[in-house]
């Protein structure tokens, strides 16, 4: 067996994802998954806990993606502003090599229920975030609540596009797309 080199944790995912679409995610063992990878279970268990860590690993990077652009954010900027320099940043982290291995991850995610809460689960855990995040910068409540709300919407449905078959536009134009439809809808006329 291979021992740990950079790398490895990539390999893990890319097989692990590549087990659960072809032979299902619960006939799937970590076991499997190492030994495909050419790795041992304790390599397996230094990248991730578990094997849905495989699929939910990364939630301290995706909240920073959200959050890092708010905090940085001038101190007059608007909640809807706040939201658009989030949503700007989440382009950065779907770049398009990405999105095959996004396609076939919820594809995963949307046969398991148990995997489809945990990943409500992380929308709502960025909901709560960015609630907080936008609160420390004094935006009151509702507004605080309303723009968290809001940039998680937005994404969720951008990132539903953006892998949905046959789409190949940036998820960067596809979250635009989706915020000046929600102008458009909240601000008609404009």
């Amino acid at each position: 067996m291979a021992r740990w080199q950079p790398g490895t944790r990539e390999r893990l995912q890319a097989t692990a994802l590549q087990l659960f679409a072809t032979q299902g995610y619960d006939q799937t063992t970590v076991a499997e998954i190492a030994a495909t990878a050419e790795v041992t279970e304790r390599t397996f268990f230094r990248h991730f806990a578990d094997k849905r860590e495989v699929l939910f690993a990364g939630q301290d990077d995706f909240l920073g993606m959200f959050t890092g652009p708010i905090q940085a954010a001038p101190a007059d900027a608007r909640p809807f502003e706040l939201v658009r320099l989030a949503l700007d940043a989440a382009g950065a982290f779907f770049p398009e090599e990405r999105r095959p291995w996004s396609r076939a991850r919820q594809g995963i995610i949307d046969a398991n229920p148990a995997l489809g809460e945990r990943e409500l689960g992380k929308l709502q855990s960025l909901k709560v975030r960015l609630g907080e995040v936008l609160r420390e910068r004094g935006v009151d409540e509702p507004a605080a609540t309303i723009a968290a709300e809001t940039a998680v919407t937005v994404f969720h449905l951008s990132f539903a596009q953006w892998i949905a078959a046959g789409e190949d536009r940036p998820f960067g134009a596809i979250a635009s797309e989706r915020l000046a439809a929600l102008t458009a809808f909240v601000h008609p006329g404009r």
